[in-house]
């Protein structure tokens, strides 16, 4: 008896050590690579980089960054619908000057920090944005914190899991909220304080204090600002302009909730068990639209499937169609060999002519996709699911429309039906783990006496 328990021990610790061990350690550094994503390159001269002209007749929109990492969408949806409207001044604003990073491996140049916007105004920003920003290292994170706080009566905006850095002010207790579903079990725990709403797309507090579900309600969220600061039409106007299917979400929020289901267990074990992941480079290019740029490090880092690496023409920075200035990790140059390069917004043909042009020259990748240029008559979203869904399988793909929260029935996926590489590395640690504790058993249990 006492044998049969010590066999079933060292069975039960093999597959802990080499499957839980493996899966944990492919999982965390899939995840760093995409939250984690923090600019090691140097950093190239910035002189003469400018900022977005301020309007002091404008009402102001200040769109945070965080001292680690900063969702991408989270930030680029506010940033991007707000400039689009004309009516705002549209600021990247951050505890100091330096730069920042989204999450996926984007990098971006605050055109303000906290000081210098606050002396640029004399007040307070007429809207504060704020994405999900990683407090991992609360000391670093307190400038954010604190400059919410002191910010407190104006009118305050979460995106998605943003309304953990907003609750995190204390500013939400006694209110209702929403945040992303893969953030709801977490959230409800950490701040019990707060009313948190599963079924709501956003969610207001007199108009004061708004937030919005996971990643795609964000853009629901911002719209019904700009509708009531600024009226419908501009609302019904950008959502037009952007091809923005799920406009009706604007009248009526309410959704049936998500929650985690079979899909997420291959999204992580995706992350945990994708050992080949796909390189794909995104081209960097002045002019370009902010969200489609940061739609693509979503839908494909997020997965853990897929490396997403930016890449420009020099090293200088990138201006985009709103004024952001970007920097790229790599140049034409030095950038690796991809699987496939793809160029964003729905204007790429055009306004990155020439830098496709001289990337085709150099022969780096044997794919290149125009993804939003070839299909300007789509949401920006769709394109890339669907060719998500052919680079990988059906699984991950349904997992990324669930996490990006889209609702819209426009998507048509084809592909494998499952990640067949992830199963294979998942059976083949489980094999390599049942051979381990045999060897042992034989070894060193069953020839005991």
């Amino acid at each position: 008896m006492k044998k049969l328990l010590l066999r079933f021990v060292v069975y039960l610790c093999s597959f802990v050590v080499f499957v839980g061990g493996v899966g944990a350690f492919g999982y965390f550094r899939s995840q760093k690579d995409f939250y984690g994503s923090v600019r090691q390159e140097p950093v190239p001269s910035l002189q003469g980089i400018k900022q977005p002209e301020y309007d002091p007749n404008k009402p102001t929109v200040a769109v945070l960054l965080g001292n680690e990492t900063t969702e991408g969408l989270d930030f680029m949806t506010p940033y991007q619908l707000f400039s689009m409207t004309g009516a705002y001044n549209v600021f990247a604003v951050a505890a100091d000057n330096q730069v920042k990073s989204l999450t996926g491996g984007l990098d971006v140049v605050p055109h303000y920090s906290f000081k210098e916007m606050d002396e640029l105004l004399g007040k307070s920003p007429d809207i504060i944005a704020i994405p999900y920003m990683t407090m991992l290292d609360q000391k670093n994170y307190q400038p954010v914190r604190e400059w919410i706080q002191q910010h407190k009566e104006t009118t305050l905006l979460s995106i998605c899991a943003g309304a953990d850095n907003l609750a995190a002010t204390g500013l939400l207790n006694g209110k209702s909220a929403a945040s992303h579903w893969q953030t709801m079990w977490i959230l409800s725990k950490k701040y019990p304080e707060v009313n948190w709403k599963r079924d709501l797309r956003y969610v207001t507090n007199d108009d004061h204090v708004i937030s919005s579900a996971g990643i795609s309600s964000g853009i629901d969220a911002v719209l019904y600002v700009i509708s009531q600061k600024l009226g419908d039409p501009m609302a019904a106007k950008i959502a037009k302009e952007l091809n923005y299917p799920s406009y009706h979400f604007l009248q009526n929020p309410k959704v049936e909730p998500f929650y985690i289901d079979l899909r997420y267990a291959t999204y992580v074990l995706n992350n945990a068990f994708q050992w080949n992941k796909k390189k794909a480079g995104v081209l960097l290019y002045d002019g370009m639209e902010e969200m489609a740029l940061a739609s693509v490090f979503d839908i494909y880092s997020d997965t853990g499937t897929t490396k997403v690496l930016s890449v420009s023409s020099a090293d200088a920075p990138i201006v985009t169609k709103h004024g952001l200035n970007l920097l790229s990790r790599y140049t034409m140059s030095n950038a690796p060999q991809l699987d496939k390069m793809i160029v964003s917004g729905t204007q790429a043909k055009s306004l990155a002519a020439e830098d496709i042009k001289n990337w085709n020259e150099r022969g780096k990748t044997t794919e290149l996709q125009l993804v939003h240029s070839d299909s300007p008559d789509r949401f920006m979203f769709e394109v890339q699911l669907e060719d998500l869904a052919r680079q990988e399988d059906l699984q991950t793909a349904r997992h990324a429309v669930k996490r990006m929260e889209y609702r819209a029935n426009d998507i048509h996926l084809e592909g494998k039906p499952f990640p067949l590489e992830t199963y294979a590395n998942l059976l083949l640690t489980v094999v390599i783990s049942v051979l381990a504790a045999f060897y042992i058993d034989r070894r060193f249990i069953m020839k005991k006496k």
